[in-house]
């Protein structure tokens, strides 16, 4: 018995052994890099991304993984101009931001990073709106030239005016509301604006006649201060967004990368195979929908095109 144990702890400190030099050796082959990966543009993506800087920073500690938050259309702005390498944005570029990265020389390549459902958010107080169409969405947040009161929607709704909370004109998910629900008609004039979405949280909570629209991440966050409302009777969930069930309000979250930036700097480059080979998993984690793994791994074909292009 003593043989047969001595053979099996010798065994099991060889197998250990091998491990210890396997990982040895899969550190020493990954480069230790430096620099510096400058990122701005959407609050909404902001989770997303700090999450996989946090999980970064464990692989390559010196480099340096700097995020502001000016907004989607701020962040385009800056990376027309290019002042920074990625910029994070909750809808996809504007004919005119094209343009712009074309006139500042800004070749770039956009990836999908994730999947978020706009959520239409009421007080816990508020006991009447449970379902929402997207007509009578629309006719609650265009203006007309007057107070708008709830029963306006529906007779037999509160006859008190309707307070608005919404995301900066800055932000992706304003231009997204805007364009899906909107089109071309303004948004009410009597709107509480804000870049951030806990100051929206905040508002909408405390009134009972109050309404406002975030990212998913956001209203799962505060899901024991605020209430989801369905629309065209589909509340968001992380199935009903992936599925595309949560219509018209589900969409994508994007990085755009600056191609120079992919092919000149190690770290950029390092960076984004990084968020998007473990992407899935963070992405999970901060309350947004993951995309299909396919879709991960075709895009970093993608990105090894970019950065092996002369």
């Amino acid at each position: 018995m003593r043989k047969v144990a001595s053979g099996a702890a010798v065994f099991l400190l060889a197998c250990a052994a091998w491990l210890a030099a396997a990982a040895g050796q899969e550190q020493a082959a990954r480069p230790l890099l430096k620099g510096e990966v400058r990122m701005d543009g959407s609050s909404t993506v902001f989770p997303i991304m700090e999450a996989i800087s946090e999980e970064y920073a464990r692989r390559q500690p010196a480099v340096k993984t700097p995020i502001s938050i000016s907004g989607t259309g701020g962040g385009f702005h800056r990376f027309s101009k290019g002042e920074v390498d990625l910029t994070n944005a909750s809808r996809a570029m504007k004919r005119e931001e094209r343009m712009s990265a074309s006139a500042g020389q800004v070749a770039y390549t956009e990836f999908q990073i994730a999947y978020d459902g706009l959520s239409i958010v009421v007080s816990k107080d508020n006991n009447w709106i449970q379902n929402i169409t997207e007509e009578e969405l629309r006719q609650l947040w265009r203006e007309e030239g007057r107070t708008k009161k709830w029963s306006d929607i529906r007779p037999d709704w509160p006859e008190q005016a309707i307070r608005f909370y919404a995301p900066g004109v800055d932000s992706g998910t304003y231009d997204y509301f805007q364009e899906t629900i909107l089109g071309d008609r303004q948004m009410v004039k009597s709107v509480a604006f804000s870049e951030d979405d806990n100051v929206l949280v905040r508002g909408v909570m405390s009134d009972p006649y109050a309404i406002g629209f975030l990212g998913f991440a956001y209203y799962s966050e505060n899901k024991d201060r605020v209430r989801a409302v369905r629309v065209n009777g589909v509340l968001p969930t992380k199935e009903s967004i992936k599925s595309g069930l949560y219509a018209p309000l589900s969409r994508p979250l994007y990085i755009y990368a600056n191609n120079r930036s992919i092919k000149e700097k190690a770290c950029v480059y390092d960076y984004l195979r990084f968020a998007l080979q473990h992407g899935a998993d963070l992405v999970e984690e901060t309350g947004y929908v993951a995309l299909p793994q396919r879709l991960y791994q075709q895009q970093v074909r993608q990105l090894e095109a970019v950065h092996t292009m002369p």
